[in-house]
This record gives structure tokens, C-alpha cells and sequence, in this order.
């Protein structure tokens, strides 16, 4: 089946350009010039990656990449005129997996697509798997989803407070994925005063000290530069 793409971007050339070439690379093509039917139209489920200009005339692009993180599994691409390295950042930490600026070369994009796309279908493949089973090994290690507990090989427990095991849960749950620091705290438990950014820093750097797993070069969870972290170990799971 055609992996679909949605492209977002009022220049009339680029949305043609972009259009034209996925659809003769055999990829199903939605392309609007305002991000207004963005969700909705991602409501269906059906869609795989969507393209994303910044300075949409409805609304910010970054907006529009924050609230699609927020509600829809599927890879994310900002294509925009900002070249500034904090915009960039921005985009990033904000839950896109790439951000290209313009003009830009089409064959550049082409490739970035099916990097993007490469990661997420090795994600959900992964996270299906899973998410039906009831411990997660990897490393030395073995977690309990049932009694949210983790031992070592030894069936020592390590004790884990709610915001570090869910941390590692959602982690080792989808290993290759980037989480940036919001979608972290989404999952976070209830706290008063609530998380924050910096919180979720704090709690990694915890986690991994009681994993054993260095900052300098961990072999878990690794840091993103302007992106966030992810879960490099292999997981097994059953029941």
C-alpha cells in the first residue's frame, strides 16, 4: 500500500513541486496551502508523514507540528524559509523529525522522507509487539509493566519513583524513537508544582544513574541534541 503524505504550504511552486515528485516516487499525495483541514483530515488514521511549511497564513507551522504531535503518531517533516538554528531547535523539540530549509534540493528531500518513514515503520512494529506483553527485557534488566518494578539479572528490585518508571516505561516501550522533552512530560504523573522542561532532564539523569548507564556514553538512553532521547538497547518482551 502507498505510504500517504500530507504536504502543508501556501508557495504555490513549492506545494506543486513537492506534490508532483512524491506522487511520481508512488506516494499517495494530499496537498493544502492552508493548515486549517490538517487534522481533520488526520483523523482517519491513514496518513504516514506530513510536510509542513512554517509561515502558513491560517496558522504558525509550529503550531500546527506541536498540535499533530500532540494527537497523531506519524512522521513529521518542517519545510520553511527560517534557516535561524533556534527556529530549527524549535521545530525539533517540538516533536518534528527533520526540518529542511529552503530552497532546497529535491533529491535531499526525497531521501529524508524515507529516512523518516524507515524509523517510524521500525518504531511501530516494535511498539506493537510490546505493548501486548506484560515485562520488557533489555540490557540486564527486566521490567515489570504489571507490579512496575525492575530487577537485575540477579532479581534484585531497583526502586523507581512513578515519574522515573514512567520515563523508562514509555522509553523502552518504543525503542528508535525520539521523544522530545514535551511529549516526556505529557506522560509524566500529576505533580504539584507540576513538571517542567527541566524535569524530565533531571529525571534521566536519575534513571540512568540507577541503570548503570553513563551519561558520558550510555548505552540505554541516548541524548538527541535538539531533539530529546531515545531508547537504543534492544527489548524483548512476553507475557
Amino acid at each position: 500500500m502507498a505510504k500517504r503524505v500530507i504536504i502543508v504550504d501556501d508557495d504555490n511552486d513549492v506545494r506543486a513541486l513537492l506534490h508532483n515528485s512524491l506522487a511520481a516516487e508512488g506516494y499517495a499525495v494530499t496537498a493544502l496551502a492552508t493548515g486549517v483541514e490538517v487534522e481533520d483530515l488526520l483523523e482517519d488514521g491513514t496518513y504516514d508523514l506530513a510536510l509542513i511549511d512554517v509561515g502558513l497564513p491560517d496558522i504558525d507551522g509550529f503550531t500546527l507540528t506541536r498540535r499533530i504531535r500532540e494527537r497523531f503518531d506519524i512522521g513529521i517533516i518542517i519545510i520553511s524559509g527560517r534557516t535561524d538554528l533556534s527556529d530549527r531547535m524549535n521545530g525539533l523539540d517540538l516533536g518534528a523529525d527533520d526540518y529542511v530549509t529552503k530552497p532546497f534540493e529535491l533529491k535531499d528531500v526525497l531521501a529524508r522522507i524515507r529516512s523518516v518513514l524507515r524509523r517510524q515503520n521500525r518504531s511501530r512494529r516494535t511498539a506493537e509487539t510490546v505493548q501486548q506483553n506484560d515485562w520488557l527485557r533489555f540490557d540486564c534488566w527486566t521490567l515489570n509493566i504489571a507490579s512496575r518494578t525492575l530487577r537485575d539479572t540477579a532479581g534484585n528490585a531497583v526502586a523507581l519513583t512513578t515519574g522515573e518508571y514512567r520515563l523508562l516505561e514509555t522509553l523502552a516501550r518504543h525503542p528508535g524513537r525520539i521523544f522530545n522533552r514535551a511529549q516526556l512530560l505529557e506522560r509524566m504523573p500529576d505533580t504539584n508544582p507540576p513538571a517542567f522542561d527541566r524535569s524530565i532532564d533531571v529525571g534521566i539523569m536519575r534513571l540512568r544513574k540507577k541503570l548503570g548507564d553513563g551519561t558520558e556514553n550510555p548505552r540505554l538512553i541516548k541524548t538527541v541534541r535538539n531533539g530529546g532521547y531515545i531508547f537504543v538497547a534492544k527489548v524483548t518482551a512476553g507475557n
